[in-house]
């Protein structure tokens, strides 16, 4: 009998080694309520998670509603407070209707998975977020990933489908073909590169797929107010088009919501595995969001200083000479030689009070490590110069 036979895991003791090896063993650093760094690694774009308008939100929706939400949305885990969210959430962003989830996590497995199925086609950017991935894989249908931002790509996807189809005698006059989604986020999380959303629409129509688009890391700071990628690129309330978005970013809370046609939320509400079956987002959580969606309304201009600091950031990082990739929205990524130097330089600038994202394989899909920056809304031009000035002086020398 094998020696390990009497250990259930000891694979877990080579995958560790293996890891260990490879530089890309993770670990988790708590951090106090008042850490004196300075933070370019949250995505806390706006600066509202500790605004007190919505601290005070969300402990008055504690108060009143409780400390959770005490069952699933179809039981009793849905309030006032939910729908004024979804009402009021799904009017900024131009849809006809929301649903919120737990997590933004949840309401990508709900988008995809619901909306697609065994006898449907999903085409998959290859660079899009794992939660993507995991509702394409959980979806069961024929999945189709296609090189990064390209829209040609996509068009052949869909037309090889619709000509396999009609091969095989399935796509007969008078029958619907079968359902199809492309799937992208609205900014990549690695690179902060933006999609090109109206070119992807414009593809998929002919074909009568849909458009599922993450706006994770667009809404609050792209579009006319913060209102998002799609919203900006004019697709916001087109009926074959549902965003999904993280209220954790730059509404400073948790959870997530699928918008769209009311139809689809509909669907959502009925077939929606991650829905039906998951505790409704706490109150709190709920009060937050709303009243960041309700300040970001009010300051508009908010979503404006994201982007000017972005810039900012990657104008000074480039002309120090580091490879940092020119920001579509908040993210700002620097290119480090390797998993290893990636991890020290992150500890570097920390040692230094500058607390920045590092990103290693597998979480980056090209396998380069860099540092990823996310510009606030709420930096100043001193900090972004003090930032800056850690960076380069902490980089890697080869």
């Amino acid at each position: 009998m094998p020696q390990d036979r009497d250990d259930a895991f000891a694979w877990i003791d080579a995958q560790r080694e293996r890891r260990d090896r490879a530089g890309l063993v993770r670990r988790l650093s708590p951090r106090p309520a008042d850490s004196p760094l300075l933070d370019l690694a949250s995505n806390d774009y706006l600066g509202l998670a500790r605004h007190p308008e919505v601290t005070a939100a969300a402990a008055a929706a504690a108060h009143r509603w409780g400390a959770g939400s005490t069952g699933s949305r179809l039981v009793t885990g849905s309030t006032e407070l939910h729908t004024t969210l979804e009402r009021e959430l799904a009017e900024f962003c131009g849809f006809e209707a929301a649903l919120v989830f737990s997590s933004g996590y949840a309401a990508n497995l709900a988008a995809v998975s619901a909306l697609s199925g065994r006898d449907a086609l999903v085409v998959s950017d290859a660079d899009n977020h794992a939660s993507l991935i995991d509702g394409c894989r959980l979806s069961r249908a024929e999945i189709a990933v296609v090189p990064h931002a390209d829209p040609d790509a996509v068009g052949k996807a869909l037309d090889a489908d619709e000509a396999d189809e009609a091969h095989a005698g399935e796509a007969r006059a008078g029958e619907a073909r079968r359902r199809a989604l492309v799937v992208s986020d609205a900014v990549f999380s690695v690179d902060g590169d933006a999609a090109p959303l109206a070119a992807l629409a414009a593809v998929a129509r002919p074909y009568g797929a849909a458009l599922v688009v993450d706006e994770a890391h667009g809404l609050g700071v792209l579009g006319e107010g913060g209102r998002g990628a799609v919203h900006e690129a004019g697709l916001a309330g087109a009926p074959d088009v549902v965003v999904t978005a993280t209220l954790s970013k730059s509404l400073g809370s948790q959870g997530g919501a699928v918008l769209g046609p009311a139809r689809v939320i509909e669907h959502l509400v009925n077939s929606a595995r991650t829905f039906i079956f998951d505790t409704g987002l706490n109150p709190a959580a709920v009060g937050a969001a709303l009243a960041s969606l309700r300040l970001l309304r009010r300051e508009p201009e908010r979503a404006a200083r994201v982007r000017t600091v972005a810039m900012g950031l990657y104008g000074r990082l480039t002309a120090a000479g580091l490879a940092a990739v020119r920001p579509d929205a908040s993210v700002v990524s620097v290119r480090a030689p390797s998993p290893e130097q990636a991890v020290r330089w992150a500890a570097d600038c920390r040692a230094a009070g500058l607390m920045v994202g590092c990103f290693r394989p597998p979480s980056v899909p090209d396998g380069v490590s860099r540092l990823r920056l996310t510009a606030r809304g709420d930096l100043t031009e001193e900090q972004v110069e003090a930032a800056v000035d850690v960076i380069v002086r902490t980089a890697p020398t080869a």
